[in-house]
C-alpha cells in the first residue's frame, strides 16, 4: 500500500513506516501530523484510486520525528567587466515525518 501526497508544494510517494522530509516546521517531535491532500492511492489488493484532484476521504497519518537542515547552498552572482561579485547562501529547514497509517 502506498500513496502519493502533496505536501508544501511537493509531491511525495509514501508508505507506512517510511520517513519523509517536509519543508517547514509543522510541529514538535512526537506530535501527530495529518496529510489531507492525497493525489493517488494504491490499496492492498492492487486497486489504484486516482483523485480529481484529491482522493475523497483519504488521509495519511504520521508522527513528527524531528527537524533537520539541508546542505549549505551557495548563490554566487557576478557581472563581467564590472568587478561585481556577490556571494550569499542558505540552508533549508526540513521536518522529518514518520508515516504510520494510510486511511481511506
Amino acid at each position: 500500500m502506498y500513496a502519493i501526497i502533496q505536501a508544501r508544494g511537493r509531491q511525495l510517494k509514501v508508505s507506512p513506516g517510511a520517513v519523509v522530509e517536509v519543508d517547514g516546521t509543522p510541529g514538535e517531535a512526537g506530535s501527530p501530523f495529518t496529510f489531507d491532500q492525497v493525489l493517488l492511492l494504491e490499496k492492498d489488493a492492487g486497486d489504484i484510486v486516482a483523485g480529481a484532484p484529491y482522493v475523497a476521504n483519504a488521509r495519511v497519518l504520521g508522527v513528527v520525528a524531528g527537524e533537520a537542515r539541508g546542505p549549505k547552498l551557495r548563490v554566487f552572482k557576478t557581472k563581467r567587466r564590472k568587478g561585481f561579485r556577490k556571494t550569499k547562501g542558505h540552508r533549508a529547514v526540513f521536518t522529518r515525518v514518520r508515516i504510520t497509517d494510510i486511511q481511506v
